[in-house]
């Protein structure tokens, strides 16, 4: 789903919920949806770039390696499937996130 930013410097905030490893939510695949999903709301709305999150890393407790793995991963599979989108960033918080990132980016 997608909402107004309100006051925030972008056009759109799509929302989605992570998965919760605390909860039993384990499966890789649900943590995919949610990046894949993301891009086709992203889409829908005509969106050229959007900002991901490390979604459910930290207090939904999946390890960083596994969400960045993911996370890079969708992108590259489903991103290029979006019409219009130019630029995916990741906006992260914290050195082990972004090490963990910058590892499954290939940097």
């Amino acid at each position: 789903m997608a909402t107004g930013a309100g006051d925030l410097p972008a056009r759109w905030v799509i929302h989605t919920v992570g998965p919760n490893r605390h909860a039993g939510q384990t499966d890789p695949a649900l943590l995919t949806s949610c990046f894949v999903r993301s891009l086709e709301v992203a889409g829908e709305v005509g969106a050229r770039t959007v900002a991901f999150p490390a979604v459910s890393a930290g207090v939904y407790g999946w390890d960083a390696d596994e969400v960045a793995d993911v996370a890079v991963a969708a992108v590259r599979k489903h991103g290029p499937a979006v019409p219009g989108l130019e630029e995916v960033r990741f906006v992260l918080l914290g050195e082990p996130l972004l090490g963990e990132f910058r590892r499954a980016l290939g940097d």
